[in-house]
């Protein structure tokens, strides 16, 4: 019996133990589900959330592309204005350029006139002092402009290469005719040299450095040349002038100061070591003075040397007959909208025995040719005339009318890099106002060298 209900208690404690790992696994089961669902509700509040947070950043981004829409369009608004204004400040300098100039140019012409009439000692002086007065006006207005286009950032440098020789034979004859007046001696030191710089820029600063040189220097002699310092060439003015102290070296180059005007000219108004420096900075070269009280000074420019070919015009300057041939009886057709201008220039071609027809316009050019059945030995034409016409539409249109490709020079007050490459498209000569009456007289007399005589205007 004790046996029997032993077994019967065992096999209880069996059948227990087996429920409660039965339980155990339906409890485990149960709490896993639950885990389950709590882990689903979670994820799908999760999901609400993101999708919450996900509209939001989407209306942000909205926003956000709205606001640089119309961010992006006031940009591009005041990029146009800015465009417009610096286009503006463009046309306004080149109109002020041009009509300062023009009252200049009719004044020299007249009395490049006036000065051939002249034969008494004291009206030669007069004349003298006039041309000088003018010369200094000019080179003041031309300086002011410079400083006023750089100024207004509508005068940007042209980086190319630059034969020094260009620059240096056109400056040589420029200065010795000053350097000769004030018993100077003058040289300039040839050079194979080629640098890379804007060739306008550069040129203005050999001017200004030589004017400066020959304004201080009153006995003695100014030397410009060139040194090779490893990648770089060093053009260097060299003068005997009175030297420049240390403490005034850095304030010569701020407009209006000068150095010892007592030393020099007193014509300068100190703005030409000025513009050296604007013009150095604006191209990346570097400028050096040195200088020793009662001996002298030195003005260096570093430019980058360069290997690029440098293209050579078709004909160079230096090529100019300068003995002034083939004047006498020259038939010009004169298209020149400033009456003041017209009249100084015609009165100056007269007086070198040209027979000059005057007009305004392409029009009045070619009534007059046809009226007159007659054709122009040269063709002397304002780039800018009157209702928006240019000197070289004119020359295009009168050379189509006679049939004839007769020379041209285009004058202008208008010294933007623009208009010489417009004139040096159509293979015309281009001279600057105010007019030089020796480079026109050699400059037309070199284009009548090879002219046949026409039929009179």
């Amino acid at each position: 019996m004790t046996d029997t209900r032993t077994s019967h208690i065992a096999t209880l404690e069996r059948e227990a133990e087996k429920l409660r790992k039965i339980n155990a696994a339906l409890m485990s089961r149960v709490e896993r589900s639950t885990d389950q669902q709590l882990n689903a509700f979670s994820l799908f509040e999760t999901a609400i959330a993101l999708d919450q947070q996900v509209r939001d950043r989407t209306q942000q981004l909205k926003q956000v592309l709205q606001s640089l829409e119309k961010t992006n369009g006031r940009l591009l608004q005041a990029k146009q204005q800015a465009e417009a204004a610096s286009s503006l400040k463009s046309s306004v300098l080149v109109s002020v350029t041009h009509d300062l100039l023009q009252p200049l140019n009719a004044a020299r012409l007249t009395l490049s006139a006036l000065t051939e009439m002249v034969s008494e000692p004291k009206g030669v002086v007069l004349t003298d002092q006039i041309d000088r007065s003018l010369a200094t006006l000019e080179d003041m207005l031309r300086t002011l402009l410079d400083i006023s286009k750089l100024d207004a950032g509508v005068l940007k440098p042209e980086f190319g290469p630059v034969a020094i020789a260009s620059l240096f034979e056109p400056l040589q004859q420029e200065f010795s005719p000053t350097a000769t007046k004030r018993n100077l001696s003058l040289r300039i030191m040839p050079s194979s040299g080629v640098v890379r710089s804007d060739p306008l820029m550069l040129r203005r600063i050999l001017q200004n450095l030589l004017a400066n040189a020959l304004r201080y220097t009153q006995r003695g002699s100014v030397l410009m040349g060139c040194r090779t310092r490893g990648d770089n060439i060093s053009i260097e003015v060299h003068d005997t002038g009175p030297g420049i102290p240390e403490a005034q070296r850095e304030a010569i180059f701020v407009e209006f100061q000068r150095g010892d005007a007592s030393a020099g000219d007193k014509a300068g108004i100190g703005l030409g070591l000025s513009i050296v420096r604007r013009f150095a900075n604006v191209l990346g070269h570097d400028i050096r003075l040195t200088s020793r009280p009662g001996q002298g000074s030195i003005f260096s420019v570093t430019l980058p040397r360069t290997a690029d070919p440098v293209a050579i015009p078709a004909r160079e300057q230096a090529s100019v007959d300068y003995r002034y041939g083939g004047m006498e009886g020259a038939k010009i057709l004169l298209i020149e909208n400033d009456l003041s201008s017209a009249e100084g220039l015609a009165s100056l071609l007269e007086k070198w025995g040209c027979d000059v027809a005057v007009t305004i316009s392409k029009t009045e050019a070619l009534e007059r040719i046809r009226a007159l059945d007659g054709v122009p030995d040269a063709i002397i034409a304002d780039l800018h005339l009157d209702n928006g016409e240019t000197g070289i539409e004119a020359v295009d249109v009168i050379r189509n009318e006679i049939k004839t490709g007769v020379p041209a020079i285009i004058v202008t007050a208008d010294h933007s890099a623009k208009a010489a490459s417009d004139v040096s498209a159509f293979g015309h000569e281009l001279l600057k106002k105010p007019i030089k009456p020796a480079e026109m007289r050699s400059l037309l007399s070199f284009l009548l060298a090879a002219e046949q005589p026409a039929t009179r205007l």
